[in-house]
């Protein structure tokens, strides 16, 4: 298998490959760690490349089907994580300069072992908004991620690189995490799928936390089947996260093509509506009337729930980093410096009122789904943005850039339900937008379905960005 031959391929498809002999994991790993040598200066996606890791892995692997082992469902696929998960013998940097004195993981993250033992080969780090404080990924440290559809253009946060490695068709699965939209921005931005499970479903244990109360765990993918088979991976039961929910794994891969039958769709109104481009707005239009969704008001505290959301991200981030605001203040990248100075200043009153809007918030969507199976909501209310830019207009409306790519994920992550961001390409010139698929707690399996039926439909596609797939 060639660099060239790699990038149009799915994980689903690397994986029969390997297993029918097409070629080895050997093979696609030097293959992969090759492109990915060649083509990340262009996007700036990996922080760091675990070449020698990667080819013991894959090494392994070809073992095991020689001696006729199971290898897994991800058997040889070679995989890349943000660097926020710990991967045994690298420095978790956070995107930050401060993490470079810790010495290199011991253990790989929950995460990542769960999919190297589903046959996945790590391949590296990737880039990020520091301690996932972001939606841009213009990390001062460590330079900013270029998007693949326009490398002019930001490729979104805080799971930039991890955004940017499966567009470019470096890697074909990425995890991310999600605080405020980290995972749905990016998959949004980028044109890809992603997946934000419903709060506490996967074990974070071995990740560097940015909001205990709001962080998410995912995977970037290509397609829906390879997103299912990572997210099936990612799911069981690990002791060592305290705040994961003990749920039964439930696998969604064999839903895949049950279809929407039966699905009670709704199109969410009002707070959702607007501020929002022509893009963003056809795209919820496509993705609506091939769903037969009907339109369905979103509740009157919405917008409340996304103050909530900031309050509680200044608050409980801050808190996480005291210790750097007063020891390692000026090592701090500038952005996130300010947001976590100011965080540390939040009245606990605040805090506690926040708490009380998010619960109310959480009683009000979960009336919803009393008559819904599946929400449609877009995900950002523009394409990808130019790298730099400080403010954006839309609708009449002009605002801060950074954090008006949260204005429609925010509400979400804050009451912790499942999303999957699907992509429509070419929203813009040759740039992609996302929209929201929104369950309720538990509801992964609806979401894939849903999902499913779009991309067989070729409603939504995640192909490499043009410019990488040579």
């Amino acid at each position: 298998m060639t660099a060239k031959s790699l990038a149009s391929e799915t994980a689903t498809e690397i994986a029969a490959d390997i297993r029918n002999g097409t070629c080895s994991a050997t093979e696609v790993a030097r293959a992969t760690l090759d492109r990915a040598r060649r083509l990340n200066p262009a996007v700036n996606a990996f922080t760091q490349i675990t070449a020698d890791r990667a080819m013991a892995d894959a090494a392994a692997v070809d073992a095991a089907l020689a001696r006729g082992e199971p290898v897994g469902p991800l058997a040889g696929v070679p995989f890349a994580v943000k660097n926020l998960f710990d991967i045994a013998g690298v420095t978790t940097l956070a995107g930050s300069i401060i993490e470079r004195d810790r010495p290199p993981a011991a253990v790989d993250g929950w995460a990542v072992a769960r999919l190297r033992e589903a046959g996945g080969v790590c391949i590296g780090a990737l880039n990020m908004d520091e301690y996932a404080y972001g939606f841009t990924t213009e990390n001062s440290h460590y330079g900013p991620v270029r998007n693949p559809h326009d490398p002019a253009r930001s490729s979104g946060g805080s799971s930039g690189g991890s955004g940017a490695a499966v567009a470019a068709g470096l890697v074909p699965l990425t995890l991310g995490t999600d605080t405020n939209g980290s995972i749905r921005v990016p998959a949004s931005l980028n044109g890809i799928f992603g997946l934000k499970p419903t709060y506490g479903r996967l074990s974070r244990a071995g990740s560097i936390a940015f909001v205990p109360s709001l962080d998410h765990i995912g995977p970037f993918a290509r397609s829906v089947a390879d997103l299912a088979i990572a997210y099936d991976a990612l799911q069981g039961r690990d002791p060592a996260d305290a705040g994961q929910t003990p749920r039964a794994v439930e696998p969604v891969a064999e839903l895949l093509r049950h279809g929407t039958k039966g699905l009670r769709v709704g199109r969410l109104t009002g707070y959702f509506d607007a501020p929002l481009g022509d893009a963003a707005r056809a795209a919820v239009a496509r993705v609506a009337e091939f769903l037969q969704a009907q339109p369905v008001a979103a509740p009157a505290l919405t917008a409340a729930g996304r103050s909530a959301a900031f309050i509680i991200t200044a608050s409980e981030g801050a808190q996480q980093h005291l210790h750097h605001l007063r020891e390692r203040r000026a090592d701090l990248e500038p952005l996130s410096r300010d947001r976590l100075l100011a965080g540390s200043l939040v009245p606990a009153q605040w805090y506690l009122h926040a708490q009380k809007v998010r619960a109310l918030w959480r009683q009000a969507m979960a009336e919803l789904f009393a008559d819904w199976d599946v929400l449609v909501a877009p995900a950002t209310a523009v394409p990808a943005q130019p790298l730099g830019q400080e403010m954006l207009e839309v609708d009449g409306q002009r605002m801060p850039l950074r954090p008006s790519f949260g204005l429609f994920t925010q509400p979400i992550t804050c009451i912790g339900l499942p999303v999957l961001a699907v992509p429509l390409q070419n929203a813009e010139g040759v740039l992609p937008i996302g929209v929201q698929l929104i369950a309720a707690p538990w509801r992964e399996d609806l979401l894939i379905r849903a999902a499913g039926a779009l991309e067989e439909a070729g409603i939504c596609a995640a192909p490499v960005a043009p410019a990488f797939a040579d």
